[in-house]
């Protein structure tokens, strides 16, 4: 839910915008959050639906990841030159193609100029700069080291990039495998089936239990075509539904980490985030227990999001972070020790940092075994399938060529 509020910075200047919270109460506190001193707050109706759709749009692509990067790093770069922030967004803003990004940071450069910080203008597009971006900022400003923290938030967000693309390029070839061949088993069924029916009709053979089962289901595909399509939408968005819940996210969650090679995976790669996360929050000194909340809220898996909230509450009762990760069995043993090294040295976010760098190039190894494993299984399962198809048709016709011939000898 959205809502319109009114307040005043630090300096006593009057700052209005939309956020978007669960109630009104947790409004006024995440605008509290931000430095601000509320005034009012009230349920906004009259935000524009065009660009709440383009802004779900853009937050579900990549292209919002490379947007963020490619911000942060020359805004850093700008920065880092005694640029005027305000000058620098604009600056920015102007390379920036139309559409959602842009229209943000037009938004941005308003809220600067009527004295708004970095972080509190980012704050008011929830959407595209998410809590981890805010935090990284807001660290950067207190401590006057932004262009620094701009550059570490350009790292983590190209690291995203480049994960996404790696896990992409490694479904596309699979996925396309799938989707030949349930073509080609649909062409065979509505188009080639029906020519070999008409010849095993004509010659009188004796059809085996496989083809009759063959034959039914061509004849079903093109009289009940319509209630096929159906069934089919039916069944992927039951599927689609079932994953976006909190039941299906997580059993979905849980067979990823059962599954032999593909677990291993992903818990690396999980593993890797938490890691990368951490470790960069906590070099931009950001508390600790901040630090994991942003983590969590950075995490996809389920299982992993229940893990940071233990770690939460553990460190807030005294206990390490590594004996969480350590009784916990998702993070890798190895992460688990140099997370232990890095607590009783002090330097744990610098450990935190390599050790993910290090997880990131085993990944990419890992990826590509996975997916040396996957595509021949996918081809032999592909095979039987098709050679099913094959030996159903022309079964048929090796029984009628041996009855012939057992004519003739007997002649």
């Amino acid at each position: 839910m959205k809502y319109q509020y009114q307040a005043y910075d630090r300096m006593g200047k009057p700052i209005a915008g939309i956020i978007e919270s669960n109630s009104e109460a947790e409004a006024r506190e995440q605008i509290r959050d931000n430095g601000l001193f509320v005034k009012s707050v009230s349920e906004s109706s009259d935000f524009k639906k065009l660009d709440i759709k383009s802004a779900r749009k853009f937050k579900s692509g990549g292209s919002q990841i490379k947007s963020i990067s490619g911000f942060a790093r020359q805004l850093s770069m700008l920065v880092s030159a005694s640029t005027p922030l305000v000058e620098a967004v604009q600056a920015v803003q102007r390379q920036t193609p139309p559409g959602p990004f842009h229209d943000a940071l037009a938004d941005i450069c308003d809220r600067l100029e009527q004295g708004s910080s970095l972080s509190e203008a980012m704050g008011s597009h929830p959407k595209i700069f998410d809590s981890v971006a805010r935090s990284l900022v807001r660290a950067g400003e207190s401590g006057g080291k932004l262009p620094e923290l701009l550059q570490r938030l350009a790292l983590v967000t190209r690291q995203q990039e480049r994960v996404r693309s790696a896990l992409l390029g490694a479904m596309v070839y699979p996925c396309l495998l799938v989707s030949i061949a349930f073509a080609v088993v649909i062409v065979m069924m509505i188009f080639v089936l029906p020519r070999f029916e008409d010849l095993f009709h004509s010659l009188g053979a004796s059809l085996p239990p496989t083809t009759k089962i063959m034959m039914w289901f061509s004849h079903a595909l093109r009289d009940y075509w319509y209630l096929a399509i159906l069934a089919m939408g039916g069944a992927i968005a039951g599927i689609v539904s079932t994953v976006r819940s909190a039941w299906g996210r997580e059993k979905t969650h849980l067979v990823m980490l059962g599954l032999p090679q593909v677990g291993l995976l992903t818990r690396s790669f999980e593993t890797a985030r938490v890691a990368r996360m951490l470790g960069v929050l906590l070099e931009g000194k950001v508390a600790l227990l901040e630090s994991l909340t942003l983590t969590r809220e950075s995490v996809a898996n389920t299982y992993f999001r229940r893990m940071m909230n233990e770690a939460e509450e553990a460190v807030e009762h005294g206990e390490t972070l590594s004996s969480v990760f350590d009784r916990s069995g998702l993070i890798l043993p190895s992460v688990v020790e140099a997370v232990r090294n890095g607590e009783r040295s002090g330097k744990l976010s610098e450990v935190l940092t390599q050790m993910a760098d290090i997880l990131d190039e085993d990944n990419e190894t890992l990826l590509k075994s996975v997916s040396s494993l996957i595509e021949p299984l996918i081809l032999l399962m592909l095979g039987c399938i098709v050679g099913f198809v094959a030996l159903s048709l022309f079964l048929p016709l090796f029984d009628l060529t041996s009855l012939t011939q057992a004519g003739g000898g007997a002649k």
